[in-house]
């Protein structure tokens, strides 16, 4: 039935014709009328409806029916009246023209079955629950995010009652004595060697004899005894030009005296618990002098220069593997104190001069070829060094800001004193000329020509 009368409609009639006629005249006619602006797109569209030219009415072609040639022809189609009242959107009469001209499409257009898959999928009007879902949800984020901020700001006052309890009780409370063992030490007016350095901060005035104490106290760790006699392989001469090597290799590398005496001092750990033989005595040796650089030196020599400094007698592998070993059988602490740095600690305490102090090193010096003073502590050792150097400058004995810093008595130092001076008046070793040679020069203010002084004149200031 539809089709039918949609063929009708595209057949030619006289009816027809003269109805479209009247509509293209009072199209014409409502063209000078003012447009009525409306505020969708869709009525927009409908006032586009009115808008048919006379260029329009004179180009006017009847459309062919079905199986002819299209033309172009802009002639609205006329919708069944059965098919008005069906659901869905409906194309509504313009309020310009009384009997409504049907709306602009191109030919053909509405043969198809387009309209009926408009009219059987209406457009569903939206569902406002979802509006009210979405605006759920944002109230819920606020208050997420309200909740959040009230949160923060909780935590935020907690830390600062945290930071309040923590100050109050960083500050020190009159009712609580501070620990002995954590006072500073009190040292008296005429014993304060450091007070005049306060504005050097290289010297840390304040932890000068603090820094003493400890030393001293961990040479406790570091006792030694005379381990030769667990050496089958080895005996004090070979250890004493080992020594007198290490002293060679110090002065060509030029490095710092206090990593030739930790190098000393690690070779005779490491051979009080390690048995040794005697072609690798050179080996522990120059590796304990690689360590003790690595731990003094700002820049210190690389491996192949121990192993050039060795005359190519030991490969790369050997020494890596010593140090290994050597640093397992020290269980890696290897900040020993050492009486070099006792030794300017001490020199301070009486004012002296380069000259005295560089005599009690060389002295000192001279003590790491002997055996007999290995099991010595190195505070001990240091303090009999500078009360020789003292007595032979004619500067004094033994003085009470000494006494005080260094923790001995004369004493405590007098057997020490009288070892130093037999090694002193002793004969010199043509072997072991390195030390009595460096010490002889100029730079060293030739301390190794002064005549040794009397032993009757260190009784004097031992008693």
């Amino acid at each position: 039935m539809l089709q039918e009368r949609i063929g009708a409609l595209m057949e030619p009639s006289a009816g027809l014709l003269m109805h479209v006629t009247k509509l293209i005249e009072r199209s014409h006619q409502s063209t000078h009328r003012p447009a009525i602006q409306t505020g969708t797109p869709r009525e927009s569209a409908k006032l586009q409806e009115k808008d048919i030219t006379v260029k329009d009415q004179h180009n006017y072609k009847m459309p062919f029916s079905r199986g002819k040639k299209p033309t172009s022809s802009k002639i609205p189609k006329l919708h069944p009246k059965g098919l008005e009242n069906q659901d869905g959107p409906q194309t509504k009469r313009s309020s310009s023209s009384p009997q409504g001209a049907p709306k602009k499409r191109t030919a053909f257009v509405d043969i198809t079955n387009a309209h009926k898959i408009e009219l059987s999928n209406p457009i569903k009007k939206k569902d406002p629950v979802k509006k009210l879902q979405k605006k759920v949800s944002v109230l819920s984020k606020n208050e997420v995010n309200l909740k959040s901020v009230i949160n923060s700001e909780e935590k935020l006052e907690e830390l600062k009652n945290v930071e309040l309890n923590i100050e109050k009780l960083e500050e020190p409370s009159s009712k609580a004595p501070i620990p002995p063992h954590l006072q500073p030490p009190e040292i008296p007016p005429e014993f304060d060697i450091d007070s005049e350095h306060l504005s050097d901060s290289t010297h840390t005035v304040e932890y000068a004899k603090d820094i003493f104490d400890y030393l001293k106290s961990r040479e406790e760790t570091f006792v030694l005894h005379d381990y030769m006699a667990d050496q089958p392989n080895l005996n004090s001469n070979m250890r004493a030009i080992l020594v007198d090597w290490l002293v060679e290799v110090q002065e060509n590398f030029e490095l710092n005296h206090e990593t030739l005496y930790l190098a000393v001092k690690m070779t005779d750990h490491y051979l009080a618990v390690s048995q040794a033989k005697r072609e690798s005595l050179q080996l522990i040796g120059s590796t304990a002098m690689l360590i003790a650089s690595k731990f003094e030196e700002r820049a210190p020599p690389c491996l192949d220069d121990f192993l050039y400094i060795c005359d190519d007698a030991y490969k790369r592998s050997q020494l890596i593997a010593m140090e290994i070993s050597i640093l397992q059988a020290l269980n890696f602490d290897i900040n020993i104190p050492v009486p070099y740095r006792f030794l300017r600690r001490y020199a301070k305490c009486v004012n002296a001069g380069m000259d005295t102090l560089t005599l009690a090193r060389f002295i000192c010096e001279l003590s790491l070829l002997e055996m007999e003073f290995v099991p010595v502590r190195a505070s001990l050792l240091a303090s009999a060094c500078v009360l020789i150097a003292l007595v032979t400058k004619d500067l004094g004995g033994w003085t009470q800001c000494l006494q005080f810093h260094s923790g001995y008595s004369v004493e405590d130092l007098a057997p020490v004193v009288r070892k130093l001076h037999e090694m002193l008046i002793s004969p010199p070793d043509s072997k072991l000329a390195v030390i009595r040679s460096k010490y002889a020069h100029k730079v060293f203010f030739e301390v190794a020509l002064i005549p040794t002084v009397s032993l009757e004149t260190l009784e004097g200031f031992l008693k």
